[in-house]
């Protein structure tokens, strides 16, 4: 009867045990994602997501005119690659499936005719860093060049393994709704794993010949920061002024 008791006894403190430790973890909180839409000066309507005190285009920049619906020169993809790398004028190209959006050279962007949406603008290096403190970045890896943080790509990335084709499990968790899809690059030589496992994003604002940009690839759960030439092609995201 004893034995019963000792043990009746062992098994009530472990349970005990084991709920007052469940009630010491943290409850991760919930993030209510708040959407909304934007509609550029071509019609196409995109969605959009605040992300801390930002409010972000959800999907890549697919507009073919500026503001003042003059059209932004477009290069094929089949064109020769000599072409595209010596184009020093706003110049897009745009593949058979729109989920992707336009890749345009920088030169797009710094035209004063503008290509985001009215009451939008291409985000600024500093708004980058906004938004990667705001889903986790540490502040001592903000400002650092090439990779940087823990998981905060993966926390951007589409959860679907649409929009990263080469996937064969779903990389993101897209947490903020963000939704980075792998648009590619275009090189001065050719594309880069266009369509496949990485996503490249331009900010604004230029020093020289080179202009800042944000990088994703589907092996890698962190993001990486640096400068490169304004004829290459890239992805955009908007941001609300």
């Amino acid at each position: 009867m004893n034995h019963s008791k000792n043990i009746f006894k062992g098994t009530f403190v472990i349970l005990l045990f084991l709920l007052l430790q469940s009630c010491n973890k943290e409850v991760e909180p919930e993030i209510i994602i708040e959407r909304g839409t934007v509609t550029d000066i071509d019609g196409n309507l995109y969605q959009t997501v605040k992300i801390g005190d930002q409010w972000w285009m959800a999907e890549n920049l697919t507009v073919k005119h500026y503001q003042d619906g003059s059209p932004i020169q477009e290069i094929p993809t089949s064109e020769v690659d000599s072409v595209w790398a010596q184009s020093i004028v706003g110049s897009f190209c745009s593949f058979e499936d729109s989920i992707f959006g336009c890749l345009y050279n920088h030169f797009a962007i710094e035209d004063v005719r503008g290509i985001a949406p009215e009451g939008w603008h291409i985000p600024s290096d500093d708004e980058w860093k906004a938004l990667e403190k705001t889903i986790g970045m540490q502040q001592s890896q903000i400002d650092a060049l090439a990779w940087r943080g823990t998981n905060e790509a993966e926390i951007l990335m589409n959860k679907a393994l649409v929009g990263w084709p080469q996937a064969s499990v779903a990389y993101g968790s897209d947490l903020y709704g963000f939704a980075a899809l792998a648009g590619g690059c275009r090189l001065q030589n050719g594309f880069t794993n266009v369509e496949k496992s990485t996503a490249f994003f331009w900010s604004s604002g230029n020093i020289g010949n080179l202009a800042w940009y944000r990088y994703l690839d589907a092996q890698k759960k962190t993001i990486f920061r640096q400068q490169t030439y304004r004829s290459y092609g890239m992805s955009i995201r908007c941001i609300k002024d």
